[in-house]
């Protein structure tokens, strides 16, 4: 059963910057891309980035110069920097792997953005 643990979710103000983490209980080489979603209250959950195996990455037109993603494939980890958070940035970010058609979940972290 894989295993997507986030963190670094937290109250920011506006501006500010926050470092998400996603943890894997295996080596996320073995999935075909890693990636943030998130989900706003009242919100459907959409994607924010996304990073191949082979370090491919995009992101959402919204969050495109403000955000980074990135990987550790040693740490079995991935990162999502926020940087310039707006307040409609808040929300539950999820982490999630694609494997052969399917993907996992994590359980969210929460990013609340305050004026």
């Amino acid at each position: 059963q894989v295993q997507l643990v986030e963190s670094g979710g937290g109250l920011v103000q506006a501006g500010g910057s926050l470092r998400l983490s996603c943890a894997a209980s295996e080596s996320i080489f073995s999935f075909d891309a890693m990636g943030w979603y998130r989900q706003a209250p009242g919100k459907q959950r959409e994607v924010a980035a996304s990073i191949t195996r082979s370090g491919i990455t995009g992101y959402a037109s919204d969050l495109k110069g403000r955000v980074t993603i990135s990987r550790d494939d040693a740490q079995n980890a991935v990162y999502l920097q926020m940087n310039s958070l707006k307040l409609e940035d808040t929300a539950v970010y999820y982490c999630t792997a694609w494997r052969g058609g399917g993907n996992y979940w994590g359980q969210g972290t929460q990013v609340t953005v305050a004026s």
